[in-house]
């Protein structure tokens, strides 16, 4: 193998992979990255066995060839070459990879290709296609809120569900539940239901920052696998075998109570409340006052107290529709969520101290979230 390509686009690609390289691993060669050359360009692929991610990047390939380096140290290497041209050439009886780089020249042990574990190559005929920045905006508001709790799996993925042309992701931990939906452009030919780890998720919003440019996501039959595939990068995934929770059990179907705020003012008084609420267990209490008569204002008391801290409170204007209440949430919980809210006002709706919460972007239907309840004490 014999490679020319800008240092610039080699760093890029070894940071699109490197997140899909193992720390930790009894194979040596997964903490490599493989490049090859590829129809004209240069192939770089990471896997951790649960995930792989591959990107191409432009290079002038005078000789055909491939083998793995070690990521961590190719990486460390070429972020400190000056930004211009890379020569990469192998020595196949050693295994030894020359890069050359300005005044600089390096000899790295490598691992034969051959020991890289295979990548499936997707059919993106009848693929899913969806809007990148529209699919990245739907992770950021579901993957948030999957358990990291590996006792269970499933609640460590996000719930894929495509049904004609409406598409839904949900995610949950227990003690939280975030639903997105969307339209597709075209509809699929069969319904799909799979759960994907959130964080293969949240990788793919990582690399898939080109809000233009469409994702392809394909299920393999029987392969237990997703692959997405956008512009000139590629995450493949296992699934997340088992069965996800009904969620729609988990929504409230009515509230006693709703309550709108300004998503800006409420997200600053769950900061200023989180600071003192981090002490004990991130729980806040949320006084929501309704109106008593025309001189009075509706309004959201939020308290939190810490015994080595001290205590915090702050009054947001409100409007509330319906009786007041005094419910304790996790305030911590409920900061990540305002955070994937773009509206400039939302919607908190409740019924009783002790029943979910759910919040709401004013003005659009396609999000919601419910957040249990805490002890008041």
């Amino acid at each position: 193998m014999k490679v020319t390509v800008l240092q610039e686009n080699l760093a890029r690609g070894l940071g699109t992979v490197s997140k899909a390289v193992s720390p930790r691993s009894t194979l040596p060669v997964l903490a490599n990255v493989l490049i090859a050359s590829d129809e004209g360009r240069l192939r770089l692929s990471a896997t951790n066995l649960e995930m792989g991610i591959t990107c191409w990047i432009p290079a002038r390939i005078e000789e055909e060839g491939s083998t793995t380096v070690p990521a961590r140290t190719f990486n460390d290497l070429v972020s400190t070459l000056p930004s211009d041209q890379v020569m990469l050439k192998l020595d196949v009886s050693t295994q030894t990879l020359n890069v050359r780089g300005g005044t600089s020249t390096n000899d790295i042990k490598c691992i034969d290709a051959q020991e890289f574990p295979p990548l499936p190559v997707p059919d993106l005929d009848g693929a899913m296609q969806i809007n990148a920045g529209d699919f990245r905006e739907m992770i950021h508001q579901v993957a948030f809120a999957a358990s990291s709790d590996e006792a269970r799996p499933v609640l460590m993925g996000v719930l894929v569900q495509v049904d004609k042309d409406k598409l839904t992701m949900a995610a949950a931990d227990g003690f939280r539940l975030s639903v997105r939906k969307a339209i597709l452009s075209a509809p699929v030919p069969a319904p799909v239901s799979a759960i994907i780890p959130a964080q293969a998720l949240k990788e793919l919003a990582r690399v898939a920052n080109d809000g233009e440019e469409p994702i392809y996501m394909v299920l393999p039959k029987g392969r237990g696998q997703v692959i997405f595939r956008v512009k000139d990068v590629e995450v493949v995934s296992q699934l997340i075998d088992g069965t996800f929770p009904d969620f729609n059990q988990i929504i409230p179907r009515s509230y006693k109570s709703r309550t709108l705020v300004s998503t800006a003012s409420l997200l600053k008084a769950c900061k200023q409340a989180e600071i003192f609420a981090r002490e004990g267990s991130n729980v806040a209490r949320f006084n929501i006052k309704s109106a008593q008569g025309e001189m009075q204002p509706s309004e959201v008391e939020i308290t939190a107290t810490s015994e080595e801290t001290g205590k915090n409170e702050t009054i947001v204007e409100a409007t509330v529709d319906g009786s007041g209440v005094l419910i304790a949430f996790n305030v911590k919980f409920l900061r990540e969520a305002l955070e994937v809210i773009r509206t400039p006002n939302v919607a908190l709706e409740t019924s009783a101290a002790n029943a979910p919460g759910v919040v709401r972007p004013v003005g659009e239907d396609d999000f919601l979230h419910v957040i249990m309840p805490m002890h008041l004490g």
